[in-house]
Order: structure tokens, then C-alpha cells, then sequence
């Protein structure tokens, strides 16, 4: 059940340029990684896909979910889970409650939300922090919270905006761990500028550059533009340049 883009065009303000002009970009099932430079409308295009923002054009659609049909829209938000960039959280709350209180908004009922959270705080590696406030978390503990959040109410599709910000390398590989277990349960799509092992955990790539994809394929297709001189080990960067050059 993949995420559709048609015809989306999507600008900040009426005078500015579009960000994502006329997309057409249908995500493939599994798990996909979104890369692009900085501005080329990642989080964009995430914003749009989890319905916290409408394209001024075009339509978004998650199987046959239509985000302009209004009777279409609560239960697209149920299926469709959303990490941004920059999370915001509740610091009064603890944990606990604050991924209970999230689940909750997602349309779980309250007494389900609360006995769903401990599972999803284990998940990210903080039982210990279950009960402690958020404001006394570490940065990097506050975005796996985040990434708890992103899972307590079993949505059908995660979209995840650069989920790995503030982790450090032994919470990364979690991160990945995790996101391998959820293989063939749900659709996940990640943007992030970390790809040094994305063959581990992703299926197909998107390159986005200045609101276009440059190239949508699997990870051993986006492999095959490596240079060939490239160092070993290193062929997953050398492709991602070499299609950022091709651009140009």
C-alpha cells in the first residue's frame, strides 16, 4: 500500500517558488530511504505525506486514502505515522505519558495508548526512563522518545524526517536494528543524510534535488552509479555524488 504523489505542486507563500512543482513520485512497498541536499524538499515532501500540509495542487494518496476527500482524512492520519525534523514534546509529561498522550491523539483509546507506550519506549532502548519527565532526557534521548512516539499506535506507514539527528553511533545501529524487525509489517520511508549502511535496513532509494527525483530504484541499482574507482566500501557515497553531480 504505497504513498502516492500526483501532480503535487506545493509553494511556502503565494510569491515564492514552489518547493515541489508537478511531483509524480509513487513509493514502492518496503522500506525506502529519501536523500537529496539540504532544500531539495524532503521534509516537504514528508510534511504533505503525513497531512500536516496540503499541496496547493495535486493530490496525496495512500492506497486508495485520497487526502482531498475529507470523509478519507481521519483514518489516513491513523494509518500514517509522521516523525518531523524537529519534534515537539510535552516536558511536563514523562515518557510514558507522553507517548501514551500521542498515541491517544492518533485515535487510540486512552486506557490502549497507555498499555501500548512501555512497548514502544522498549523498543528505542529507554524502560529506565519510562517514568522520568522528558525535560530531563538528553537530546538524544528525547529523539528516540521521538522515534517511540512514531510507533505506539501501529500505523501502516512511518515517515521518518532524518530519525538518527542527535543519535550516537551504538543508538543508530538500534535505530536500524529496529527498523530491520519491522520488515514485511510496514512501510517505512526515512530521510536522512546518513548513508553509509542504508543497504542494511532499506530496499529502494529516492534522490530528490530541487523538488525532482533523480533517481528511484533499488539499493543495488543505486549502488551501480558508484565511480569505478571509487574505494572500497565506499560506493554508496560515490553513487549518491555522481547522481548530485549528474543533476547539475
Amino acid at each position: 500500500m504505497p504513498l502516492h504523489y500526483q501532480s503535487c505542486t506545493f509553494r511556502y507563500t503565494s510569491r515564492s517558488r514552489p518547493v515541489l512543482d508537478q511531483l509524480d513520485l509513487n513509493f514502492a512497498p518496503g522500506h525506502t530511504v529519501l536523500l537529496g541536499p539540504n532544500g531539495a524538499g524532503k521534509s516537504t515532501l514528508l510534511t504533505l505525506g503525513a497531512s500536516a500540509a496540503a499541496p496547493q495542487q495535486g493530490r496525496v494518496l495512500f492506497g486508495n486514502l485520497d487526502l482531498a476527500d475529507r470523509r478519507h482524512v481521519q483514518t489516513y492520519r491513523h494509518k500514517v505515522s509522521w516523525l518531523p525534523q524537529r519534534p515537539g514534546f510535552l516536558p511536563g509529561m514523562t515518557c510514558r505519558e507522553h507517548v501514551a498522550y500521542v498515541g491517544w491523539l492518533k485515535g487510540m483509546r486512552e486506557r490502549d495508548a497507555w498499555n501500548a507506550a512501555p512497548e514502544a519506549i522498549e523498543r528505542v532502548g529507554l524502560t529506565d526512563k519510562m517514568n522520568h519527565k522528558v525535560k530531563t532526557l538528553s537530546g538524544g534521548q528525547r529523539q528516540r522518545i521521538a522515534i517511540a512516539q512514531a510507533f505506539v499506535h501501529n500505523a501502516e506507514i512511518l515517515l521518518l524526517d532524518e530519525p538518527t539527528v542527535g543519535l550516537d553511533p551504538h543508538q543508530r545501529r538500534r535505530f536500524l536494528d529496529l527498523l530491520i524487525s519491522l520488515r514485511g509489517t510496514v512501510h517505512v520511508i526515512v530521510s536522512t543524510h546518513d548513508i553509509g549502511d542504508l543497504d542494511q535496513a532499506f530496499d529502494t532509494v529516492v534522490v530528490l534535488e530541487a523538488g525532482r527525483p533523480r533517481f528511484q530504484g533499488t539499493v543495488k541499482e543505486f549502488a551501480g552509479h558508484a565511480a569505478p574507482d571509487c574505494a572500497p566500501g565506499r560506493q554508496l557515497e560515490s553513487a549518491y555524488a555522481t547522481l548530485l553531480e549528474a543533476a547539475e
